[in-house]
Formats: C-alpha cells, structure tokens, sequence
C-alpha cells in the first residue's frame, strides 16, 4: 500500500501556481479517501500528437501531473489518436485542421519519449483514446452527441467569440464534438482528477458532466497558466518564436532564460494596465523552488534572480553540471570572453572560394541561423562577429576569411569552426 504525504502538504503543492480547481473541497475529500484507503487517485492529462517539440509551455501541466505522480498517484495519459482527427478548437480564433491516421501515428512515435523529460512514462498508464472510440459505431456516437445542446457548446467562449467577431468565419460540426470526446475519455479510464490549460475549461467541465451521468464520481478539474513566452507578451509558441524547448543546449536555454524581462503589463479590472512578475510565474510555473525562497530572491537583485531561475530550468533537463557551467559561461560571455567548452561545427573546404565565405552563408553553415535571411537580418542588426579581435562583416555578401578553430557569434551563439 502507497505511503501518501499527509494531505495538507500534498494540498499545498498542487495548488500552487493552479489557475482554476473545480473543486478544491472535493479534491481535499479525494486526497483524504486516498491517504486513508492508499488506493492512489488516476490523474489524467490528454495530448493530441498533432507534431509539436516539446517547449517549457507544454511542460507547465505535464509538471503539475509529475507531482501527484510523486505523491504516489496514477497519472494516466490519453494520447489522442482519436481526438487528433477532429482538431482541439479550445482557444483558437479558427478551426483546426483534422489530422489523417498516417500523420498521427507518425507524431505519436516521438510524444512518450519527449514527455519523458518531464513525467516518469515508464510508472504511467499509457491510453490512446482511439481504443474506445475506434470500437464505436454511428449509434454510439449519436448517443454521445445526445449529451450536450447545440445553446451549452456555443457558450464556450472560442466558439462565441468565433461568432460575436465574424458570424462568417465558420464552426464546423466536428468541432463540437471535441469536448464531448475528451469528456469521453475521463468516462474511459475513470479519473479522478484532469489537468489542462485554462482554455481547457469548458472540455474538462464536459467530462465532470458525463462521469456524473454514467454514475461515477465526477473528476476535479486542475486548470494551469498560459506561461507566457521570453517576450514577456504572447503565449510561448515555436511560430512566435519567444519559447524555450526542453530538448535545446544548456547554454542556449540559460541564455534565453536571462533575456525575460522582469514584468510585465496585463488589463486590471478598471482597464488600466497592471504590472505583473514575469519572474514570479516563471519561478512557479517551471522550477520546484520553495515560495519562501522564490520570495527572498525576488525581493533582492533582479539579475541574481534570473540567474538562479534560468540555473534551475537547466538543471531540470541537463543536470546539475550542466546548470553550473551555462551558469559559468554566461558570467564569461557577459565579460566578453568566449565559453570554455563551445560546440564544433564542420564546414567542408569545398564551400570556400578563396578561403573564404560569404558572412551569410558561413552563419547557416555553421548553424547560428536556420536561413539566409535571418542571418542576413542579424548581420544588419550588428550581433554577428569572428575571430579574437571580433569583427563584424559590413554585409551579408562580406567575404569573411576560414581557417580551422575559426571562432564565429551570433548574439549568444557561439561555434568554433573545423574545416571537413
């Protein structure tokens, strides 16, 4: 039988930085029954394998399930190999594409392995959806579709929103059936608890309703911020580019770490901007630090801070040697002096013409920039340089001279070049 942590003190971690908990006292009577019978609560998160790399966004749910798996609990997760062919609309301005069985199959080969980063795969309970709904007929799904009003799907607010701004701008008929299919799912495995993004609301009350109609005990619903991007503006997002991924070098996670801004501005009730800490959330959302401590170091120098926070956010996907020497780098870096230990790019000879290459082309091929153009736009931007002496090329055409442990930035990024 599980030895649970005493209730309050389980309580006390997994409301931390929660938006929303429908309901905390059912969710203090289920902990209680728990601890007192050791029968673990099933947790569950759902993912649609729709082809996304892992970013610190994604991890803000994924982290909050890690801890009740710590505690001793069930985390059960739904891969939505069902659910990916209707499209999630929650929080979207326009309908999403569907995506084929060919393309889900080949996302969800990739989901598990990067999840693992966060949550112990190996202790969880692995569900694709389509197990249930595959089995189903036209008469279950009718049967479904019966559970809900068109009047109660329209009150979402994606959907309302979708209508008020643009009654043109279309809401297919499948996407109504999203929620109803992820309620589904917490009917499936029976869970006690579900986790989402706040946008996730209205699908996670869904399953409270159909639990309840099918006699079970309806799930707690644990809704987690939107974390906000480096940018400090918009939600954290690869299109944006204001995200950190799990997978990224340690350096350049740390780098990008300490270039959040410290607050930032969001309309108070009155319509007034209102200032908030960016760190804070971040503090929170993505590191285990005690709130005391969180505290102090916010109350003291702001650099010493982000410091700290962007060391814990490294130490979490590389280790602790990883976080002391991007710790280490990045205090040489700010002294203008190159890291110790830098990543090795090869370049063929072929490419030179003359020994040398043009500015550009020697960014991409060293591989601090993934295109021409943004090579070219940090050219004119001043943050591309070379050798000891750091020497910035006029233009994109600028013939740069290549010799083997060429040492090549670009802002943060540093390569040192072998010639192949």
């Amino acid at each position: 039988m599980p030895a649970f942590p005493p209730v309050e003190e389980q309580l006390a971690t997994l409301e931390r930085g929660a938006a929303h908990v429908e309901k905390p006292a059912e969710l203090r009577k289920k902990l209680e029954r728990s601890f007192a019978t050791g029968k673990p609560l099933r947790v569950k998160y759902g993912i649609d394998p729709t082809g996304f790399d892992v970013h610190l966004g994604h991890t803000v749910p994924l982290r909050k399930l890690r801890q009740f798996q710590e505690f001793g609990h069930t985390a059960v997760l739904i891969i939505g190999t069902a659910t990916a062919q209707v499209g999630d609309p929650s929080g979207r301005d326009e309908s999403r594409k569907g995506l084929t069985p060919e393309q889900i199959a080949r996302n969800a080969e990739s989901y598990l392995t990067q999840i693992a980063k966060v949550v112990d795969v190996s202790k969880a309970e692995v569900r694709p959806n389509g197990d249930w709904f595959g089995r189903w007929g036209f008469a279950d799904m009718l049967r479904l579709l019966g559970r809900a009003t068109v009047q109660q799907l329209l009150v979402r607010e994606d959907f309302s929103n979708r209508f008020r701004s643009d009654p043109s701008v279309p809401i297919y008929l499948h996407e109504c059936l999203y929620p109803l299919m992820q309620g589904w799912d917490s009917v499936e495995i029976a869970a006690d608890v579900e986790l989402g993004g706040t946008e996730q609301l209205f699908n996670l009350m869904v399953g409270r309703d159909l639990q309840r109609e099918e006699g079970q005990e309806p799930q707690i619903c644990l809704t987690m911020p939107i974390l906000k991007g480096t940018d400090g503006k918009k939600k954290m997002g690869k299109s944006v580019g204001n995200y950190i991924g799990v997978g990224e070098p340690a350096r350049e996670q740390f780098g990008k770490a300490m270039s959040i801004p410290d607050e930032y501005e969001e309309a108070g009730p009155g319509g007034g901007a209102v200032k908030k800490s960016l760190m804070k959330e971040w503090f929170e959302l993505l590191t285990d630090r005690p709130a005391d401590d969180v505290s102090r170091l916010l109350a003291g120098h702001p650099m010493e801070a982000k410091q700290t926070l962007a060391a814990d956010i490294v130490r979490a996907y590389h280790g602790d040697a990883a976080a002391a020497a991007a710790r280490a780098d990045w205090d040489r870096i700010k002294k203008n002096e190159d890291p110790v230990d830098m990543p090795e790019v090869v370049i063929p000879a072929a490419e030179l013409v003359g020994g040398a290459l043009p500015a550009a082309k020697l960014i991409v091929l060293a591989k601090l920039a993934p295109s021409g153009g943004e090579a070219k736009r940090k050219i004119a931007e001043g943050a591309f340089n070379t050798g000891p002496d750091r020497a910035k090329p006029a233009d994109a055409q600028s013939p740069i001279p290549v010799t083997d442990g060429l040492v090549v930035r670009l802002g943060r990024k540093v390569a040192r070049v072998r010639l192949g």
